[in-house]
């Protein structure tokens, strides 16, 4: 019995354990779908939430009183940030953050709070503000009732504001058209009688009481400017009419405001007014007068026929202007000192040319250039005086000469006195420079031919006087007694004097052409190598027997462009005077080319030329009287000239008693050099 009894209580036992086992499992069941229930109910309220806050453009958000923190929820109300005070207030602007701060304070405190509150966002880089509105509540207190949580509601009402602004500027556009342009109101009923008229109709037709007015059941054919007007038509009029006022009888409508000519211009649109059924309930008058407006475009009209007129003359003007500046070769010229500016033009219309500083500097010849910059450094200092230049520039014309400008500049002044640009003309100089050019020249030509004559002059009167003495002497001599044995010696002194003379004369001609430029250099290549020894040879025939002859050659051939005349009269007329002054010893004829020019030399172991008499060796007119010189005297001074004439030099060394020598230069091109080898 006791096994029985044992075995009955285990099995109870486990039965009620599995009992318990079963119940708690299904009340585990129930707790997981209560807890799925309450999620998904969550979810809901959540989503609901967040369309909630998505269609509304809300946002939420919590300030914790005892942690001073703000936590903002997100759109989809899942997920919250917390915020510092500082942090919070960098979304808003600071001064309305401050009246927030102000308002969740008070309400802390259960005080009166403002609510709701608006607030603008801080300005975002692109410039633009967001506007909120912002309702404040308390959703959890302490346990001794203070307020433990604020819960702010944020809602964006830009858009609205926005729009209220619009319509609040379009509202107050309208309401400005309406009270600014007001215009002639009047309506009349189907037939046509007066029924309204506002107060600026009563004003434009001078209707001092309206009341009379509309009791006097005047109709709109009375309206001279209506009244022949087709009424029957059914769709809105607009007309135009013109009312002479010295013609038209007295009628109820006296409109006023008649332009010059006596007539009253009226601008009018007739609209009729009907019902559902298309019947004609009356008229509408809109109108104005606009006898004012239509004077003024008359004037306005007129004024502009006067500028066409105007404009045309000065056109006209332009024209001949620029017809003129063409003809007479003148430009207009302008100079700008604050951007250092200069333009030139042949028409007052267009700029033809402009320059920089350097540009006009460099225009000009080289000559000149200091005097073109001269004058735009007074311009640059802006000085209040005209300036007047003449100068020649690098270009030139058709004829290949040198282009001279003039120009004539006076400054420009503005309301204060400164100069502001200078404005001037330049015209073309050239004819008249080379007019006065060719004019020195002949000038020049006139002094020389006079120059010519008073060298001939001279040279007749000083050098021909002693050869002419003597033959007139010794011809004196023969109507003389004379010893008849001496005429003989009369002959030949008259022979020697004459043939002096004619030698004389020949010199002096050849000498006065040469001081008169009336000498031309003709230049052509030659091989002065193989003529040299035959140019010496000539000079040098009447050399004294005992004198030793040495003309030395280092070259085989040399080709130089030289005036080949020139050259031989200087050599033959050197060698003739080295032969005179000496009677023994040696005669010395070279030469050489030395970088471009042409060295003769000729040495001679003669008696020289005193040290006294030297200086002065080329001065045709100034000789020592006792000198005893040969042939006429003239031959260095010819062969100076020569060398004058060909661009080179005659240089004579001496010793008296030791010899001379005669070093002509003369510069010239050679093209082909050949020297001889030493042996």
């Amino acid at each position: 019995m006791d096994g029985i009894n044992v075995d009955y209580i285990f099995f109870g036992l486990l039965a009620v354990m599995l009992i318990t086992v079963a119940v708690m499992l299904a009340y585990n069941r129930r707790l997981v779908q209560r807890e799925k229930e309450a999620d998904a109910k969550s979810r809901n309220q959540t989503n609901r939430l967040a369309i909630t806050l998505q269609t509304g453009k809300l946002q939420l958000w919590t300030y914790k009183r005892d942690s001073r923190r703000y936590n903002s929820i997100s759109e989809d109300g899942t997920k919250s940030h917390e915020y510092t005070p500082i942090d919070f207030a960098q979304f808003f602007d600071r001064n309305d953050f401050e009246l927030l701060r102000a308002a969740i304070f008070n309400l802390c405190e259960d005080k009166p709070s403002d609510s709701p509150i608006q607030l603008k966002s801080c300005t975002t880089d692109d410039g633009t503000q967001r506007y909120y509105e912002v309702t404040l509540s308390v959703v959890e207190r302490d346990k001794s009732g203070q307020v433990k949580t604020v819960l702010g509601v944020q809602r964006d009402v830009t858009e609205m504001l926005v729009r209220q602004h619009e319509v609040s500027q379009l509202l107050m556009r309208y309401h400005t058209v309406f009270n600014s342009a007001l215009s002639d109101m009047i309506y009349y009923d189907k037939d046509g009688r007066l029924i309204a008229i506002n107060d600026k109709a009563c004003e434009s037709f001078s209707i001092n009481n309206r009341k009379s007015l509309l009791q006097s059941e005047i109709t709109i054919k009375d309206n001279p400017l209506f009244a022949s007007i087709d009424l029957s038509s059914p769709e809105s009029i607009r007309t135009t009419s013109i009312l002479d006022t010295r013609t038209q009888e007295s009628s109820g409508y006296a409109l006023h405001g008649a332009s010059d000519d006596g007539k009253i211009y009226y601008e009018a649109s007739i609209n009729p007014v009907t019902n559902i059924d298309g019947e004609l309930e009356g008229m509408y008058v809109s109108g104005r007068n606009v006898s004012e407006m239509v004077e003024s475009y008359h004037r306005q009209q007129e004024g502009l026929q006067r500028l066409r007129n105007i404009h045309q003359e000065i056109q006209n003007h332009i024209r001949n202007i620029n017809y003129a500046l063409r003809v007479s070769d003148v430009r207009l010229v302008n100079y700008y000192p604050d951007s250092y500016t200069f333009e030139i033009s042949n028409n007052i219309n267009q700029t033809q040319l402009r320059l920089s500083q350097l540009r006009c500097i460099r225009l000009a010849t080289p000559r000149f250039r200091k005097t073109v910059s001269i004058a735009l450094n007074l311009m640059d200092h802006k000085k209040p005086h005209a300036i007047d230049r003449t100068i020649e520039i690098i270009l030139h014309d058709k004829q290949q000469r040198p282009i001279w400008l003039m120009f004539n500049m006076v400054p420009l002044f503005d309301a204060d006195g400164h100069v502001v640009r200078y404005f001037g003309m330049c015209r073309n100089m050239t004819e008249l420079v080379e007019t006065e050019r060719q004019l020195a020249i002949e000038t020049k030509k006139a002094q020389e031919t006079e120059k010519l004559k008073q060298s001939f002059l001279t040279n007749m009167s000083y050098e021909i006087r002693t050869p002419l003495n003597t033959v007139v002497g010794f011809a004196e001599l023969f109507q003389a007694d004379h010893d008849p044995a001496d005429e003989p010696i009369f002959v030949e002194e008259i022979k020697q004097n004459s043939n002096k003379l004619l030698e004389l004369v020949n010199d002096i001609l050849f000498l006065s052409r040469l001081d008169a430029n009336m000498v031309e250099s003709n230049r052509s290549e030659i091989d002065f190598a193989v003529f040299f020894e035959s140019y010496c040879q000539m000079g040098l025939a009447n050399a004294a027997p005992g004198v030793k002859i040495v003309i030395d050659n280092d070259y085989d051939h040399l080709m130089v462009n030289i005036d080949i005349d020139a050259v031989t009269k200087m050599i033959q007329r050197t060698c003739f005077l080295s032969t005179n002054f000496t009677r023994q010893g040696s005669i010395r004829c070279k030469y050489e080319y030395w970088n471009g020019t042409l060295i003769i030399t000729i040495e001679d172991s003669g008696k020289g030329i005193p040290a006294d008499i030297l200086p002065n060796i080329f001065n045709r007119f100034n000789r020592s009287s006792g000198q005893d010189t040969p042939g006429t005297g003239l031959d260095m001074p010819i062969i100076q000239a020569l060398a004058h004439m060909l661009g080179g030099d005659i240089e004579i060394q001496s010793e008296f008693g030791k010899g001379a020598t005669a070093r002509i230069t003369i510069p010239c091109e050679a093209t082909l050099i050949e020297k001889k080898r030493n042996e």
